[in-house]
């Protein structure tokens, strides 16, 4: 009796599998199974919510993704080619196939999937971020065009500001890799990316006061009457170099925050109103609310020496604490308007 008992409630409680289920079921177990790094599993239901959903373009995609993370570029190209060539592809998936192509060293298909997607969607910051590191080895100059064509055209996407802060570096800007390396870092605070920031950051402001700095000439004027214009840029230089006396004993995290404690100042007295700037109203709320030692610190203390950094620390926790909250609270968003040139 106990044997049937077992049979019969071993077929009930697996009635639920025997049960044909619907696409987007399947499509949400597949989820679960990739969130778990089994891509076999997920690829297995995936194709089965295909089968019930041929022309599922969210299921095709997550069948694209899941091939690209197995390394698996040949099933990803056949999956992924001719939804990207649907002339309603979308903008992830372009991007993803953008990386296939990558993967498969099949450059010149990608800058064509790139070229179209921006024809099509020419805010789209991703795009210009993917398509200016794809030739960036062989066309710094032009993929720095495509970063800061990405900055204008989608303020908040991150990784143009990364690519643009690196580049700059690379190319002796120190002043503009500063501004776009903290603007990274606020973007994204807590990444993987966030710590080769904080130590380009640092490098950046090193250069810049070793070396010095002198903006580009103001464009010519068209009459005598007609006063020199100045830009960002120089102003930016001006008051920056105007703290060079503060630099007596090396840049540290203190000196820093004396350095950009008085520069938030005299940049308000003089050149605030003409030329609004997100970053610099976020380091001046930062300053008027007691948190600019700790966001100073957070920034240039690991890179700069971790053991005075974590000894800092100790004695200041609740600082660091509060500071580490706002940020978490709050979102960094860029206006447009806002993306000054880097004359």
């Amino acid at each position: 009796m106990k044997k049937y008992l077992f049979i019969y409630f071993l077929l009930v409680s697996s009635a639920g599998f025997t049960q044909s289920p619907d696409a987007a079921t399947l499509h949400e177990t597949a989820k679960g199974f990739l969130k778990q790094g089994d891509y076999e599993n997920s690829i297995l239901v995936l194709n089965k919510a295909l089968q019930l959903q041929p022309n599922d373009q969210e299921i095709s995609k997550d069948l694209l993704y899941t091939y690209y993370l197995k390394r698996d570029f040949a099933k990803a190209l056949e999956i992924g080619k001719p939804i990207a060539e649907r002339p309603d592809a979308d903008v992830p998936t372009l991007q993803m196939m953008g990386l296939v192509y990558k993967a498969i060293a099949e450059n010149k298909e990608a800058e064509k999937l790139y070229k179209k997607g921006l024809k099509n969607y020419p805010d789209a910051g991703v795009l210009y971020s993917e398509y200016g590191d794809l030739i960036a080895e062989k066309e710094p100059d032009n993929a720095l065009k495509l970063w800061e064509k990405g900055i204008e055209a989608e303020p908040n996407h991150s990784s143009n500001y990364y690519h643009v802060a690196k580049q700059y570096a690379r190319a002796g800007n120190s002043l503009w890799s500063i501004l776009y390396a903290e603007m990274f870092l606020n973007m994204e605070s807590f990444t993987p990316k966030s710590t080769e920031m904080k130590n380009l950051l640092l490098q950046q402001y090193k250069k810049y006061f070793v070396s010095g700095y002198v903006a580009p000439p103001s464009p010519p004027v068209k009459s005598k009457k007609q006063k020199p214009v100045i830009t960002f840029t120089q102003a930016v230089a001006e008051i920056l170099n105007n703290q060079q006396t503060q630099t007596a004993y090396g840049i540290t995290p203190e000196s820093l925050t004396i350095i950009r404690t008085r520069f938030i100042l005299d940049w308000y007295n003089k050149y605030g109103a003409r030329f609004p700037f997100r970053l610099f109203e976020h380091q001046r709320q930062l300053l008027q609310e007691g948190m600019f030692e700790a966001y100073n610190f957070w920034l240039f203390g690991p890179a700069a020496n971790l053991k005075t950094y974590q000894t800092w620390q100790q004695y200041h926790q609740d600082e660091l604490n509060t500071f580490l909250g706002f940020v978490r609270s709050k979102v960094f968003k860029i206006p447009t308007g806002q993306q000054y040139r880097t004359m």
